[in-house]
This record gives C-alpha cells, structure tokens and sequence, in this order.
C-alpha cells in the first residue's frame, strides 16, 4: 500500500529503500532460475554463457533416454503413493489432534513434527537402518515409506491449521440427525476441510518428487529417481541433459506453486 500524498521526504525515502532491498533479495533469490532455464534449451556441449545457439537437443535426450525416463516415472510413482498414504494418515492424525479431550495433543504434535526438525541426513541414515532390518532397502516400497514419515507432517499442519475453523457443530448436528460417523467425515467434515487436505497433498507430492537426500539412502539402480539421477550426473559427468531435468523440476513446482495460491483463495473464513 502506497504512503499518503502528506508523508515526509524521510518517509518516502524509507519506504523506496524497503522497496529496494525487497526486490533485490527476490532477484537475488530467483538468479539461478535465469541461468538454468536457459541453459537447458542451449545447442552447446558445455555450459556456456551466454547462449549461442538455441535447441531442443537437451530436453530431447531427457524424454529419449530410457534412464532418465525411468527415474521420472520412479519419481512420478513414488510421489503419487506416498502423496495418497501421507494425505490419509496426516489427516486421520490431524482429525485426532483436534479434539478437544485428545490426551498429550502437544507431545504427540511435537512428534509427528519431528522429521520436519531433525537433520534431513539422520532422517536418511534412520530410514536406512531401520527399514533395512525389514528388507526393505534398494525397494519403492521403502522408499515410499521414508518420503510418508518426512511428509506426513505437513499434511498434519495444513489439515489441522484448517480444522482450527471448522464448526464442530456441523458434524454433531449430522450425528445427531443420524448419520453414521463414516459418512459424516465424507458428506460433512471432508468437504469443509477439502482445501487444507489439499494443499497438504500438493506439499506431500512435491516434497517426495524433489527430494534426494533419502532416496540416495533407500534406493538402488532400478529405483532411482530423478533428483538421485541428476545428483549421481552431477557427479560423474556434467552434461546439459541435467539442466532440462532441471527445468522439468522446475516446471512441476510452479504449476503445484499455483494450485495451492488457487486453494489457498478458497479457504472458507473462520466463522464467527
């Protein structure tokens, strides 16, 4: 919001330099973007700047390559279980959290939280030993499990975060009208909590199709993903090919940035 036409030189002068130092923070944030994205759509070998010549080589050996299109569909996979399992359980968990009676709500907050605040590598060393006395090291199934526990807390604080205005009298009206406690939650609470339950899964997808640091622990050959495939090409031979792996990346998070700006708009206001 603009300063009135009556404020102070001093005043006007702060607000330019606030303005300022916001916009450079923004550019200073969003930098790498304008190297990235450019250099994926680069005819060169090399990364050069600036670009020469421009061509679809890169994003054509990405979707061309059978190992990069196997990491983007072990990604996909794992992203989209491990989006349906920790959108359930966080859910169930935040619907317990709520209640009012519920015994030692903060302790068992603060451990379901928990993978949100420890180091993300002893999350990783955590997951290895543990799953790997179950067998389930070098698995999509493991792996699908280790990216639940690091989700799941998100979902459990949008879903919660959306409960906090939520009318409990909606369901005890339901129940008392009759309906089975089953279909209260889906013709009743579900629909009213529907934008918190969903941006829980945008952040459920996106924290297990992004993430590296687990999957390098808990997957082999045949499941890796495609963070783990640009990390392993990063380190034994730079190609271009990264870079439009990159800007796919890049594109997936923009599009979940936008739908959860979009649900973020529905979110009905706490009654009063």
């Amino acid at each position: 919001m603009w300063l009135p036409f009556y404020a102070t030189p001093s005043e006007r002068l702060l607000r330019i330099l606030v303005v300022g130092f916001a916009v450079a923070v923004m550019l200073f944030l969003i930098a790498p973007l304008f190297i990235i994205v450019p250099l994926s759509f680069s005819k060169d070998p090399f990364f050069t700047l600036p670009v020469h010549e421009y061509s679809l080589r890169w994003s054509t050996d990405l979707f061309g390559n059978s190992r990069w299109m196997n990491a983007i569909f072990n990604s996909t996979v794992t992203a989209v279980l491990t989006t349906i399992l920790a959108t359930t359980l966080g859910t169930l968990a935040a619907l317990g959290i709520s209640r009012p009676n519920f015994p030692a709500r903060r302790v068992i907050m603060a451990l379901l939280i928990s993978p949100m605040i420890v180091p993300l590598v002893i999350v990783a060393v955590g997951c290895y030993l543990f799953f790997g006395q179950f067998g389930l090291t070098n698995t999509r199934l493991g792996l699908v499990l280790a990216h639940t526990a690091l989700a799941t807390p998100f979902v459990v604080i949008t879903v919660t975060a959306m409960l906090s205005t939520y009318d409990n009298n909606l369901t005890r009206a339901a129940l008392s009208l009759g309906a089975p406690p089953l279909s209260t939650f889906f013709r009743v609470t579900l629909p009213n909590i529907l934008p918190g339950v969903a941006s829980g899964a945008i952040f459920a997808f996106a924290i297990s199709f992004d993430e590296v640091v687990v999957a390098l622990f808990m997957t082999g050959a045949e499941q890796r993903t495609l963070p783990v495939q640009m990390f392993s090409g990063i380190r034994d031979q730079i190609n271009p090919t990264i870079m439009a792996a990159a800007t796919l990346l890049l594109g997936v998070s923009i599009i979940l940035f936008i739908a959860m700006t979009l649900l973020t708009q529905r979110r009905p206001k706490p009654s009063t």
